[in-house]
């Protein structure tokens, strides 16, 4: 099984038992340890992942971290477990992991709640813990970019010395994309009259700030939809491919039988629909969870293949198209759309309408 199979395997057991954990212990038996061992340490090797590892600071006795990584007999990462129904962000956590960090060995500390895994080091200062972590790994949230990089503190592949590099290059990572998106929603006089002085030759005085903090937000944001969609039209082109060596037929309901299978066409912008809803709805779902089903009156965007579980539906064969959303009576309500990019000002509706869906089905994946 690949590294991400069983990383997703681990992922499917916290959604099933997260809310039967109601204990620290359980935390570490039930989502921590199988991470442990789909990194490749030994569990029950107290040589290679030791329990309960003695992290004494001066002045305090009896100090213990809760697991201890061990590369020829001294500690290379430390883990700071809570149970899972904690949040990490209470400063006592951090605390003690910085103490544990600072009376050991070890470079990198992991502070987790089972579901949540934050690594630290020390990029700021020596031998003290920095006050961010430079790398975050959301057991419900999986990312393949963030999963190749978890990978690198599997036993196989572990450096000390590359990891401290990749560190650093992270949390640089991670906090320029934190500026680049509090600019995209709200860019500041700063980020605009960045692109005033290249595009203006008048004097930059606050009324053109105003007037081009507007034009460049909107700018930023059609040039992000222009590159979503170039990505999808290639998708779309491929997946049209696919279908013509291999036609797939597609089967509408008894109630719909005056219609033909043959009637019904699913057209490429039905398709980039479909697609630009998947990428809306990636960072809170399983991409392959997100399926759709054409019909002759409307394309329906659906969980896990199942039309009792629309997500919504594109009304894409008239001149006026529409995206429609259900409530829980199955009553429509439909939007006008002018074109395929005001399908992203429809963000919080699906995320609604997916959010309406998910508790009622705790165990479907």
């Amino acid at each position: 099984m690949d590294f991400i199979d069983r990383i997703k395997q681990i992922s499917e057991q916290i959604s099933k038992l997260r809310e039967q954990i109601q204990t620290e212990e359980a935390t570490k038996n039930a989502f921590i340890m199988p991470l442990l061992s789909a990194l490749g340490y030994d569990v029950f090797d107290p040589t290679e992942v030791c329990p309960e590892y003695t992290a004494d600071a001066i002045g305090l006795k009896g100090e213990k971290v809760d697991y201890a990584i061990l590369v020829d007999g001294k500690p290379v990462i430390l883990f700071e477990c809570k149970w899972c129904g904690h949040e990490l962000d209470h400063p006592k956590h951090g605390s003690q992991l910085y103490r544990y960090l600072s009376s050991t060995d070890a470079m990198f500390g992991i502070l987790t709640n089972g579901i949540i895994y934050r690594f630290y080091t020390d990029l700021e200062k020596p031998n003290a813990m920095d006050s961010k972590p430079f790398f975050e790994f959301n057991m419900q949230d999986i990312q393949e970019s963030n999963v190749a990089e978890l990978k690198r503190f599997s036993k196989s592949v572990f450096n000390s010395s590359e990891l401290k590099s990749t560190a650093s290059n992270l949390m640089y990572t991670k906090e320029i994309k934190r500026i680049m998106s509090e600019q995209l929603l709200e860019p500041s006089p700063e980020f605009v009259k960045f692109f005033v002085s290249q595009v203006y030759s008048g004097k930059i005085m606050s009324g053109v700030i105003d007037k081009f903090t507007k034009i460049t937000k909107d700018s930023i944001n059609q040039l992000i939809s222009d590159r979503i969609t170039d990505t999808l039209r290639s998708v779309i082109e491929r997946e049209v491919e696919d279908r013509s060596e291999h036609p797939i037929k597609i089967h509408t309901p008894v109630a719909d039988s005056v219609k033909t299978e043959d009637s019904i066409v699913t057209t490429e912008e039905e398709l980039e629909g479909f697609f630009i809803v998947k990428s809306l709805l990636r960072e809170v779902v399983e991409p392959n969870r997100i399926q759709y089903k054409d019909t002759q009156k409307y394309f329906g965007v659906c969980l896990d293949g199942k039309p009792t579980k629309t997500l919504c539906r594109l009304w894409f064969n008239s001149k006026q198209k529409y995206i429609g959303f259900l409530d829980d009576s199955a009553k429509e309500t439909k939007q006008p759309i002018g074109d395929l990019n005001d399908l992203y000002k429809f963000t919080p509706e699906l995320r609604a309408s997916l959010n309406r869906l998910i508790p009622a089905n705790p165990d479907s994946n």
